[in-house]
């Protein structure tokens, strides 16, 4: 396959801001929109190893969370179970810190898919240590929503039954009971608002129709927030400051489906 289908591939499947970057024999710089929570872009490389392509982060990934933590805490039981749970899910394998992924069968742009989804699962450990561990953001969003929906129309941590049998792409609430389901998305990071924008790509591709919006904790960071307009232009930030706004949207967009 040529470096420009292949590119092509990666923009097919993950975003049109990819671009594939020569550095050297066999090996290319992949650039992403996606970065770390600081603003730093994620280091991913295709490169050659033997005879078969792989997708390496070149141990930035663990190195960049050493920013944000000690090395043992990071090495916490609790965070390494996490770290294990993204790697397995996703079959990206460590090796002394470098986290590999293989290319199968030649499914470039799936394979970059995924890669990115184990990196930003990773990247979230940090967030085990941050005040915003504390944050009642869920506990509001479950709340509100039961006060303004019927509980038999809602699913919360819904997947695909079909196509999602491991539960890669959920939405935080499905709203049934209108032509297009309602899927409500309770976004409470950067990782969490980029991770929910593959989700929706993802559905796009398996002809998944729904009506997304994104309910933000806080503002995300401005680019962030333009690549999630691109798949989801409804979304409001702050569950209790403009509870009166999402509750008139929700209950508008009910009534129209009925």
């Amino acid at each position: 396959m040529s470096v420009k289908t292949i590119e092509k591939d990666f923009i097919d499947q993950v975003s049109a801001e990819i671009q594939l970057s020569e550095d050297g024999k066999d090996r290319y710089l992949v650039l992403t929109p996606f970065h770390f929570n600081d603003g730093d872009q994620l280091v991913i490389v295709l490169k050659k190893m033997g005879n078969k392509w792989v997708l390496s982060d070149e141990a930035h990934t663990f190195q960049h969370l050493t920013y944000y933590m000690d090395e043992k805490a990071l090495m916490s039981e609790t965070r390494q179970k996490l770290i294990l749970k993204a790697r397995s899910m996703f079959e990206v394998e460590d090796y002394d810190g470098e986290l590999i992924m293989e290319i199968p069968n030649g499914d470039y742009g799936e394979a970059l898919f995924d890669f990115v989804q184990a990196l930003l699962k990773i990247i979230d450990v940090t967030y085990l240590s941050r005040e915003n561990v504390k944050s009642t953001f869920k506990d509001d969003f479950r709340a509100f929503l039961y006060q303004n929906v019927e509980s038999n129309r809602m699913t919360f941590d819904w997947q695909h039954p079909v196509r999602d049998p491991n539960g890669l792409y959920r939405v935080d609430c499905r709203i049934n009971g209108m032509p297009l389901p309602l899927f409500v998305f309770a976004l409470n990071s950067d990782n969490k608002t980029q991770a929910a924008a593959l989700a929706l790509h993802q559905f796009k591709e398996w002809g998944v129709k729904c009506r997304p919006i994104g309910i933000f904790e806080k503002k995300p960071t401005h680019d962030v927030l333009l690549r999630f307009n691109d798949v989801c232009e409804t979304h409001f930030t702050d569950i209790i400051k403009n509870s009166a706004e999402i509750e008139q949207y929700l209950q508008d967009y009910m009534l129209d489906g009925e």
